[in-house]
């Protein structure tokens, strides 16, 4: 509960300084209905040509959009702005504070801020992919939805423990905006089904940098073809990953030298 009430205080303490500016808040949802759209033009281009991607039709694509939008502001939301702080904070050797506050230190770098504007793209992302089911006619059973929860969930978990794990690197090398690109530019290609990529490219985006946990198997799920053996490995995957970006974080916390000391 103290975390919680923490997590309260944090958020609340984001919307008010979002309210400072209202126009920019208003235009920036506005940019975000604007790039959703582009990508759905772009895959609607490609269906004027094609009658499926991979084994995926324009509706089910319209699905892994959505959850690509989706998890774009889980991100943008929760996580960039979080790694940004503790990047400066070690660079100007403020991080000594967070260790020295009676609170996780984990907990407080990786969740203390977070840019509500962003979570636009988490709700128009789910209202794409109301829409794409409408479009195939199909309402999920209760076993797809729960295997979608978890999927998704699964996901929230993988995508913030690489992301903890990108943070962890900041005690060695301070400067690490490049990495985070780098992962985005894999995370682009999570924008269509990963079934599309073939051999070595499908390997690393499922194993090495597993985008497809993120929006093509919640997709999946949701259209049924998901059983309960390949949903309990999703979640045991993302437990995996999530403990040992807790023990490397610890373990790259125990490399921080203070640049204020």
């Amino acid at each position: 509960m103290r975390y919680l009430r923490l997590l309260g205080v944090f958020y609340r303490y984001s919307l008010l300084k979002e309210l400072e500016y209202r126009v920019n808040f208003f235009s920036n949802v506005l940019m975000s209905v604007f790039w959703l759209v582009w990508g759905v033009v772009g895959v609607s281009i490609f269906f004027l040509h094609r009658d499926k991607m991979g084994e995926w039709t324009f509706p089910e694509v319209l699905i892994v959009v959505g959850l690509f939008t989706f998890f774009n502001g889980v991100m943008e939301s929760f996580l960039r702005p979080n790694v940004g702080a503790v990047i400066e904070q070690i660079r100007d050797g403020t991080f000594d504070f967070v260790l020295t506050k009676p609170v996780n230190a984990q907990f407080i770098a990786s969740l203390r801020n977070v840019v509500l504007w962003r979570l636009v793209d988490v709700a128009i992302g789910l209202g794409l992919i109301v829409y794409a089911l409408g479009q195939l006619h199909v309402t999920p059973s209760l076993a797809s939805i729960a295997f979608f929860v978890v999927m998704t969930a699964s996901a929230i978990i993988i995508v913030y423990s690489i992301w903890l794990m990108m943070v962890s690197l900041a005690f060695w090398f301070v400067k690490i905006d490049n990495i985070t690109e780098l992962f985005f530019a894999f995370y682009e290609a999570g924008r269509y089904p990963v079934t599309i990529y073939r051999g070595l490219v499908r390997v690393l985006l499922t194993f090495i940098v597993p985008i497809a946990f993120v929006t093509t198997f919640p997709a999946s799920a949701l259209l049924g073809r998901l059983d309960t053996t390949m949903t309990a490995t999703g979640f045991a995957f993302a437990l995996g990953l999530l403990i040992a970006s807790n023990r490397f974080w610890n373990f790259a916390l125990r490399h921080y030298s203070s640049a204020s000391s």
